[in-house]
């Protein structure tokens, strides 16, 4: 098999060299709301033709490297008690959820992986959509988690109107989002 990345021989989809090379992550913040931050690892141009791969069987390997190489490494360096939450977190028709991948990879001994408890009544895409669109088009969020600090995961934060519409619905709830984690911020 190749790498993805540079088409020389590998035994895995993204060689060890392009992983420490080219897919170090570089945490930066931006606030989506009042003293509500995502955390993103990575420019969206740096990953793009990366989480393109979502939409492909092969995309739940790439984004486990991805999340191993970023939130993992986050969630390893947490040290408070939370619960870990993927936005809409539902199978695809390609067999695996990208935002489970994501979550999952932050499971430690602080941070509990909360399966299926935010999930989107409107399935519609927002890849590639502008800002009314996706006004217009909302998720619809159900929340059916805990009352307890969250921590909310998805791969590409953009407009933001996902994180605030999911931010709203798990606060009104009764759970406490503490951030948000993405792999991707497109605005930078």
């Amino acid at each position: 098999m190749r790498c993805l990345v540079c088409e020389r021989f590998s035994l895995i989809h993204i060689c060890k060299k392009c992983q420490k090379e080219l897919l170090q992550p570089t945490l930066r913040k931006r606030e989506l709301i009042d003293n509500f931050f995502v955390y993103s690892f990575y420019d969206y141009s740096e990953i793009e033709e990366l989480l393109y791969t979502k939409y492909h069987y092969i995309g739940s390997y790439i984004y486990k490297i991805l999340a191993n190489n970023s939130l993992r490494k986050f969630a390893l360096e947490f040290h408070l008690d939370a619960g870990i939450v993927a936005i809409d977190d539902k199978i695809s028709q390609h067999g695996y959820s990208h935002t489970a991948i994501l979550a999952h990879s932050m499971k430690s001994k602080n941070l509990q992986l909360r399966r299926n408890t935010l999930w989107a009544n409107n399935s519609v895409s927002y890849a590639g959509k502008s800002l009314a669109f996706r006004l217009s088009n909302p998720r619809n969020f159900i929340y059916k988690g805990k009352k307890e600090d969250i921590i909310l995961v998805d791969d590409v934060v953009t407009t933001g109107t996902t994180l605030k519409e999911a931010y709203s619905v798990v606060k009104r709830a009764g759970a406490n989002p503490l951030f948000a984690l993405v792999l991707a911020d497109a605005k930078r």
